[in-house]
C-alpha cells in the first residue's frame, strides 16, 4: 500500500464534557441545511463559530475576498470552543458545527483542495458521536471519538453514515498551513507522504479547482497552480 497521507489522529485530546456543554448552549439556535444538497440524503445542518460577516448562518466553507474571519454571535456564548481555537495558532477559512442526525447520509465525494499538500486542510473534533457512524475514507472505516482531534484528506473520496440512534455533531475546522501547522503535522507523518492523489479530472473540475485555491490564496499558491497546470 502506497504511504499517502489520508488522516492523522494528533495526540491531543478535549474534553467531552466541555465539548458538549458548549453544543447543548446553542442545540436549539437556527442549524442550516447543507449547502451541497445533491450530496447527502437525511437531516444535514450546519452553524457557523466564525465567518467573514460574524453571522451564524454564513456557513460556506470557502472565503470570498481578503477579509479574515470574525466570532459568530454562537462562539461569543461558547468558551471552550474558543479556547481550542485560540489553541490553534492558524489562520481559520472556515470554523463550524456540523451535525448529521440519526438515519442520514453523506453520500461519496470528494473535496478539491483540502489537503496538507495544498496549503490548507480540515479538522475534525468529534463533539457527540456513536459506535455506528460509519466514516469512510478511501475505502477505510476510521473511527473518530469524542474529544480527538483528526485531519482529513478530503481530496479523497469519504462518506458517512449515521446508523446510530444519537445525532452526529463535530466542530470542523479549516485552516492555512503555516510553520505552527507543520511542526504538527510533521511529528506525525514524514512530509514526503503529504501527495495529492493521483486522478483523472476534467478541464471544467480543474478550472473549478483553481478559482477555489485562488479564493483561499494558500501561501503556495504557485506551486499548485503550476502542478495543476
Amino acid at each position: 500500500m502506497d504511504k499517502l497521507v489520508r488522516s492523522i489522529k494528533f495526540p491531543m485530546f478535549f474534553d467531552p464534557e466541555k465539548l458538549k456543554n458548549d453544543v447543548y448552549k446553542i442545540i436549539d439556535k437556527n442549524w442550516i441545511n447543507h449547502y451541497n444538497t445533491n450530496d447527502y440524503s437525511g437531516k444535514w445542518t450546519s452553524i457557523a463559530l466564525m465567518s467573514q460577516n460574524g453571522k451564524s448562518n454564513s456557513i460556506f466553507a470557502l472565503p470570498n475576498g481578503e477579509d479574515k474571519l470574525v466570532a459568530t454571535e454562537i462562539l461569543d456564548s461558547c468558551s471552550y470552543f474558543e479556547e481550542i481555537l485560540n489553541s490553534f495558532l492558524f489562520e481559520k477559512t472556515a470554523v463550524r458545527l456540523l451535525k448529521l442526525d440519526v438515519g442520514a447520509t453523506v453520500k461519496p465525494h470528494r473535496d478539491n483542495c483540502l489537503g496538507y499538500e495544498d496549503g490548507c486542510f480540515r479538522l475534525h473534533i468529534p463533539i457527540i458521536t456513536n459506535s455506528d457512524v460509519e466514516f469512510v475514507l478511501d475505502g477505510n472505516r476510521l473511527i473518530m471519538n469524542e474529544g480527538e482531534c483528526w485531519y482529513i484528506d478530503a481530496n479523497f473520496i469519504h462518506s458517512v453514515a449515521n446508523r446510530g440512534s444519537e445525532d452526529r455533531i463535530h466542530l470542523v475546522i479549516d485552516g492555512l498551513r503555516n510553520e505552527w501547522t507543520d511542526r504538527l503535522f510533521f511529528k506525525e507523518a514524514d512530509q514526503n507522504d503529504f501527495v495529492r492523489p493521483a486522478t483523472k479530472i476534467s478541464e471544467k473540475e480543474k478550472q473549478l479547482m483553481i478559482a477555489e485555491l485562488k479564493r483561499m490564496n494558500p501561501p503556495n499558491l504557485d506551486a499548485i497552480l503550476n502542478d495543476l497546470e
